[in-house]
């Protein structure tokens, strides 16, 4: 996932130009800025969203397995594409974990904010591929929706 801009997680992408023979030819153009070294094919899609609001926007969702290498080629790519430190900060790794406390890992990571469909993406991507089995899924959905607990002060002054 990348982080951008506005402090929202969200996936990498753009918004793809009508003038295209395929709405693939289009991604991959908009991912050959940003990434630069990744194709997806109509294989790779995996659902789209309608997003509600002033704009209505279809949201495509593609994913697609890599290697260790080919992961660390793009992560390499994304720093030096010309969105990096504009409208992308930079990517990030999704924990697939949650620690022995119930929150570290994937639990704190969907406690972030997500741009629009992004968090459900996720979710579904990770359900649909068998990324996290499903019973973890929902424990680490679960464990985001509790209310946290308030900080102790251990400082002894009076406030």
């Amino acid at each position: 996932m990348q982080m951008r801009f506005d402090g929202l997680l969200g996936f990498p992408g753009g918004f793809v130009d009508r003038r295209y023979w395929s709405l693939e030819d289009g991604l991959n153009r908009v991912l050959g800025l940003g990434l630069g070294c990744v194709r997806l094919t109509e294989a790779d899609y995996l659902c789209s969203h309608l997003t509600e609001g002033p704009h209505r926007v279809v949201a495509h969702f593609y994913a697609r397995q890599l290697t260790l290498e080919e992961l660390h080629t793009i992560e390499i790519s994304a720093v030096h594409s010309r969105d990096h430190g504009m409208e992308v900060m930079g990517m990030v790794r999704v924990p697939l974990y949650t620690q022995k406390d119930r929150m570290g890992g994937l639990p704190n990571f969907l406690a972030n904010s997500f741009v629009g469909t992004a968090k459900f993406q996720l979710l579904f991507a990770l359900k649909i591929l068998n990324m996290v089995p499903e019973e973890k899924l929902a424990e680490a959905v679960a464990a985001t929706q509790r209310p946290k607990k308030a900080a102790i002060d251990h400082s002894g002054g009076a406030g």
